[in-house]
C-alpha cells in the first residue's frame, strides 16, 4: 500500500436496516479501494444509521473519483442514503467571525499554522476594528461589518454574499458577539459553529463569569455547537469543563473561561474539518 496516496472520506446516514455495511465495503473493494478506517453507529431512538469510511485507491490503480461517485448512486438509492464524499487534498474553506475578544482567533490561527486544522481561511469578518491588525499581520482579508439595529438585515445579507463569493463552506463564530437572525441561522444551517460559556445556571447577559463568581460556581465550562435559531441551543459538538472553588476570583474565572473556550472550539472545528460530525436531529454523532 502507498500510504502517501490521496485519501477520501465517505459519510453516510440512512434509515437503519441490514446489509448497509456489506454493500458499501463490497462496492469500495470492487473498485480497488482500501478501507483504512471504518466507523458506524445505529441510533435506536431515531432509527438512523451513520457511517464514516476513510479509504484510498490501491497502489497501481488509476483513481477515478468521479466514476466512483456516479457508481455509488446505485448503492445509495436503495438504502435512501444521505451521503457525501470528500478528498483529503481539498481543505475546507472557513470564514472566521470575531468581535473584540481575541483568544479564540489567536488559538485557531496558531493551530492552523501548526498544521492541526486543515482549512483555508477565506476571510475574517468583524463588527469591530479591534482585531484588524491581527488579520493584516497574518495576511488574511479583514472585512468590517458594523452592526446596528437599523443595519442588521443589510449586513447579514452582505455576509451571505461574502460567504458565496469566497466559496466559504463553514462559518466559525470565534467569540462573535452578535445574535444572528433566524433567517441567517437557517441559511447557515449545519455550516456555522459557535462557542459560548456553559454554566449551571446559564448566566446570560453581560459579564457571565462575574455572575458565576457571585453564585459560587464549582465548574467553569464552554460549549461549541452548530448555530440554530434557538440561541445557544444548537446540536452540541464539544464541551470542556474545569473545576473551581471559592478561592477563585472573577478574573481567575475569566482566564479559565478563555482556556475552556479555545479548547472546545478548536476540537469542534477539527472534528468538522475531518468530516467526523453527523447532525442527528437536535444532537450530533461524532466518530473521534
Amino acid at each position: 500500500m502507498d500510504s502517501a496516496s490521496p485519501q477520501y472520506i465517505l459519510k453516510i446516514s440512512c434509515p437503519a436496516t441490514s446489509g448497509i455495511v456489506a454493500a458499501v465495503t463490497t462496492y469500495l473493494a470492487g473498485r480497488q479501494c482500501y478501507i483504512g478506517e471504518l466507523s458506524q453507529f445505529d441510533d435506536e431512538f431515531t432509527g438512523r444509521f451513520f457511517m464514516r469510511a476513510v479509504f484510498r485507491f490501491n497502489a497501481g490503480c488509476k483513481p477515478d473519483i468521479e466514476a466512483l461517485r456516479q457508481g455509488f448512486e446505485d448503492i445509495a438509492v436503495p438504502f435512501e442514503m444521505d451521503w457525501e464524499l470528500f478528498g483529503s487534498d481539498q481543505p475546507t474553506r472557513v470564514l472566521l467571525m470575531v468581535s473584540k475578544f481575541d483568544h479564540c482567533l489567536v488559538d485557531l490561527l496558531y493551530r492552523h499554522h501548526k498544521g492541526e486544522l486543515d482549512m483555508t481561511i477565506t476571510a475574517i469578518v468583524s463588527n469591530h476594528l479591534d482585531l484588524r491588525p491581527m488579520a493584516e499581520r497574518e495576511g488574511i482579508r479583514f472585512i468590517y461589518l458594523p452592526v446596528t439595529k437599523d443595519t442588521k438585515a443589510q449586513q447579514e445579507a452582505e455576509l451571505l454574499r461574502i460567504v458565496e463569493d469566497t466559496r466559504t463552506e463553514l462559518v466559525v463564530l470565534a467569540r462573535y458577539m452578535q445574535i444572528l437572525s433566524d433567517d441567517l441561522c437557517k441559511q447557515l444551517s449545519g455550516r456555522a459553529i459557535n462557542i459560548h460559556h456553559s454554566f449551571l445556571p446559564g448566566f446570560k447577559g453581560a459579564k457571565p463569569y462575574h455572575q458565576a463568581y457571585e453564585r459560587g460556581v464549582k465548574l467553569i465550562g464552554a460549549t461549541a455547537h452548530y448555530v440554530t435559531s434557538d440561541l445557544d441551543e444548537g446540536p452540541i459538538i464539544e464541551q470542556e469543563v474545569q473545576r473551581v472553588d471559592h478561592a477563585y476570583l472573577p478574573d481567575d474565572l475569566v482566564a479559565i473561561g478563555r482556556d475552556t473556550e479555545t479548547v472546545a472550539l478548536s476540537k469542534a472545528l477539527k472534528y468538522h474539518l475531518e468530516h467526523r460530525v453527523f447532525i442527528n436531529r437536535d444532537k450530533t454523532v461524532i466518530f473521534p
